[in-house]
């Protein structure tokens, strides 16, 4: 055999080498391509295919004048996964920390332990271990889009972060209790945001695809894509400004009378459009967290009172109404007791001395006897009939919510003293809400509405896709008997009456002052009350219904009537409203004809 050639036995030897690395190299394409197909398939789908949510962003809650009440803000949550993390870029990561504002040494120590843990994992012999591997570490919850801009600039491999939106509220307290807040887990608690989240929410969408080692979408392996439709914008009936003016006051209450709770309430008669709606106390809604359940409580609607005096305008009403009465019909309000089906009675007790007074002297002087004897001349039957008309005993169907129906019991529930004791605001209750659209009735022509506090639905485009028109629930009042009715309210501020001295000139404010007595231990109390002042202006054309309703204020040295607590409050208010609102003054002819019309009835 020439030396020039391999010796068949080499040759052999070669021959069989190269014929089993063939094999064993088919050998394991079979078994990745048939045997264990289906297995690493799955494998390599869970590792590299994606679904990446596109969150929608949630429409903003807007002021009847377009001015931001709650919007969403975008942010970006980083994180980093550890297997793609690198040695060389450890480098970066103090500039990384300074963009995130945290300590450099807590963030090298949480990214050098990630990557440790996750090369164990990947060099773990163990599947189960390697389906637990550490994919993500979160670095940061809220991170601006500018700064997160900026970390991207740093192309530090394996940093990456998701987008998301945070719900924020610009006037922080600001009408807290109408809009409610969006929880840390996302979810709609309270007021507009929950009970209007059907317009506010939208879509998530999500994109369905692949992705490299780097974590980076290969969009050329897209299989889906759903576009995220953005949550519709809501218009509510509040202004600003006027939620800022009754906010204003309220924190005055507060400060001067320490109550439980105050209320104040504004409104368009004509509509029942709520254009302020405010209670203290209130709470921060970027800081609902810090604020106790019963500081988020709309109390407008969640809370019932003994409306008082306020309650006067069901007995008078019903009865000019029914012709039971006219405003010149005299009652003998001396006289302390009074007998009802054969049984002397006695009747409430006055603040002074009544003697004989007409009806419209009753309703100006607040005489709880007169209103007693209104109601007993309509008979109970009817007098209930005409408090469930003015919406007492049953909600107000406000739109967001919470809202309870108050106590009004049927005659047949009554004892002997309720029809002398109800017409003057006891043994009935309701929220503040009740009593306030209750005197919008007299202030309307007589319709109970219900209260409006969504304007319209606007798209993401600004359309407007659905408005909110006024609502009729039904007549209580013919239109000359609520105008008969607002003259003699108009009474109660002027000259002799129970809020005399708080007219504001020229606007003709009508009302009607509350002073109920609280009840404790199961007893009225003689030195706590619930403190109103409910009325609107001007008389003869109103434009505005105001309520101020406190419960529990602590008077110095003296006693909580609605006069002293709520009617300054009131006239306050109403003196701003006039110059904001534009609110005309009304030309004497005007009064005039206004004292005729109620004189002639």
């Amino acid at each position: 055999m020439s030396k020039g050639f391999a010796s068949n036995v080499r040759m052999t030897l070669l021959a069989v080498g190269v014929l089993g690395l063939f094999t064993a190299v088919c050998g394991r394409l079979v078994y990745l391509h048939v045997l264990g197909r289906d297995e690493l398939l799955r494998y390599v789908e869970k590792a590299r295919r994606q679904i990446v949510v596109e969150h929608a962003r949630r429409g903003a809650i807007l002021d009847t004048k377009g001015n931001v009440l709650a919007t969403s803000r975008s942010y970006v949550v980083l994180g980093a996964d550890p297997e793609m993390l690198k040695e060389a870029d450890s480098t970066k990561w103090a500039d990384l920390a300074r963009l995130l504002g945290t300590n450099y040494l807590e963030l090298d120590k949480t990214l050098r332990k990630s990557i440790a843990a996750a090369q164990l994992a990947l060099a773990s012999t163990d599947e189960a271990a390697k389906e637990k591997r550490l994919r993500y570490v979160k670095l940061a919850d809220e991170v601006d889009e500018a700064v997160y801009d900026k970390i991207t600039d740093l192309r530090i491999r394996g940093i990456y972060g998701s987008r998301g939106y945070k719900r924020v509220y610009p006037g922080n307290q600001l009408a807290a209790h109408v809009l409610g807040y969006i929880n840390k887990e996302n979810i709609p608690v309270t007021g507009a945001e929950k009970h209007l989240d059907l317009y506010l929410k939208g879509q998530d969408g999500w994109i369905e695809s692949e992705k490299d080692g780097a974590r980076r979408e290969m969009a050329q392996f897209r299989t889906r894509e759903v576009d995220p439709q953005d949550g519709h914008d809501v218009v509510l009936t509040i202004d600003s400004v006027i939620q800022n003016i009754i906010e204003r006051e309220l924190d005055a209450i507060a400060g001067k009378y320490n109550p439980k709770f105050a209320t104040i309430i504004v409104s368009d008669p004509q509509t029942g459009a709520i254009l302020g709606m405010a209670n203290w106390p209130s709470y921060n809604l970027n800081e609902f967290f810090k604020a106790p359940l019963d500081v988020q409580r709309n109390n407008a609607v969640t809370d019932i009172v003994e409306p008082g005096s306020t309650f006067k305008i069901v007995a008078a009403g019903g009865g000019l109404n029914d012709g039971t009465v006219s405003p010149n019909t005299t009652f003998d309000c001396e006289a302390a007791t009074v007998v009802i089906n054969g049984k002397e009675r006695t009747l409430p007790k006055e603040d002074h001395k009544m003697g004989v007074l007409a009806v419209r002297e009753i309703v100006s002087h607040s005489s709880n006897r007169g209103a007693a004897h209104i109601a007993m001349a309509m008979g109970a039957q009817r007098f209930y009939e005409y408090a469930k008309l003015y919406g007492f005993g049953e909600t107000t169907k406000f739109g967001l919510g919470g809202e309870v129906r108050g106590i009004l019991e049927p005659p047949a529930k009554w004892d002997g003293l309720t029809i002398t004791r109800m017409p003057m605001g006891h043994a009935v209750a309701a929220t503040p809400l009740q009593v306030h659209m209750a005197m919008s009735v007299v202030a309307n022509g007589g319709t109970l509405l219900r209260p409006q506090i969504i304007r319209e639905i606007r798209d993401t485009d600004g359309k407007v896709v659905r408005t909110f028109e006024p609502e009729k629930r039904h007549q209580v009042l013919k239109p000359s008997t609520a105008a008969t009715l607002a003259q003699m309210l108009h009474g109660v501020v002027s000259e002799g009456g129970t809020a005399a001295g708080f007219d504001i000139e020229g606007f003709e404010v009508a009302g009607k002052t509350g002073t109920a007595q609280k009840i404790i231990d199961g007893k009225y109390s003689n030195n706590r009350y619930v403190a109103s002042f409910v009325g609107f202006f001007p008389a003869s054309r109103p434009q505005v219904v105001l309520s101020v309703i406190v419960d529990d204020a602590k008077v110095p040295g003296g006693l909580a009537y609605g006069r002293a607590v709520s009617a300054p409050a009131f006239k306050h208010v109403a003196e701003q409203l006039i110059q904001y609102l534009d609110i005309k003054p009304v030309r004497a002819t005007s009064r005039v004809s206004l004292a005729m019309t109620g004189a002639a009835k």
